[in-house]
């Protein structure tokens, strides 16, 4: 049965797992993704020594602080505000979720958050290196990906509801799938692509930065689940026993 705690309670719990999920995503972002960003920042001085522009002038922020403190800082806010997204959804959620286990909404609900604004963008609109891209194309760019962020979770509810409309296990399975690679392949079809990396760029260097975007987000959303779900235990084990009758 599921637990019945105050939104408070619930909100505090899912805060202080994005604080952990940011802090761990950081160290893993800053040990797998600032090499790759150093040396990204690297080709794009010497393309432009070689062109013979002069250097970007001086930094607001420095590249050092960017690193040290800006990347740890920007992770921690962001896995505290989806702590806040993930408490919030499981406040509203939770009898609709068609289980009786605390951890299994929360993991559902942390993996369903990955899939959906991560893992579907991801494929469509893979992250480059900051030194990568056209600045005139930001503004388009970041349309197309906000767009695709919300079909991403569109697919996920559209996939859930298909499946519910059966009673068997395979044809619940299949139809969620269907359903779910539906909506995605509609999204990727009118979506526009696009390709601004230049051909002169280390594709080992873009991959692997890649690779370390994708990780990060891949260790914050576990991160979050399963301190969030830690913490629900937590909870129910050290509280006079409240649960819905």
């Amino acid at each position: 049965m599921p637990l019945k705690l105050s939104f408070g309670r619930l909100l505090t719990a899912g805060l202080l797992a994005g604080l952990i999920a940011g802090l761990l995503a950081g160290g893993f972002a800053y040990l797998t993704g600032e090499p790759r960003i150093d040396a990204a920042i690297a080709i794009e001085e010497q393309n432009t020594l070689a062109h013979g522009a002069a250097g970007g002038g001086e930094e607001l922020v420095s590249r050092e602080t960017q690193k040290n403190i800006g990347l740890t800082l920007a992770t921690t806010l962001y896995g505290i505000a989806l702590g806040g997204f993930l408490a919030t959804a499981y406040a509203l959620l939770r009898r609709r979720l068609h289980t009786s286990s605390d951890t299994r909404a929360a993991l559902g609900l942390a993996t369903a958050a990955l899939t959906g604004i991560v893992l579907i963008p991801w494929l469509k609109y893979p992250p480059n290196p900051p030194a990568v891209g056209d600045p005139a194309t930001i503004r388009q760019r970041t349309i197309s990906y906000l767009a695709l962020l919300a079909l991403g979770l569109v697919a996920i509810w559209a996939g859930v509801l298909a499946a519910r409309t059966q009673t068997q296990e395979w044809r619940r399975a299949t139809a969620g799938t269907l359903a779910f690679l539906i909506v995605v392949t509609i999204a990727y079809t009118l979506l526009p692509a696009t390709n601004e990396v230049p051909d002169t760029f280390p594709a080992d260097l873009l991959w692997q930065f890649r690779l370390a975007s994708l990780g990060t987000q891949v260790v914050l959303f576990s991160a979050l689940g399963l301190a969030f779900a830690g913490l629900l235990h937590r909870l129910a084990t050290s509280k006079p026993a409240t649960v819905d009758a």
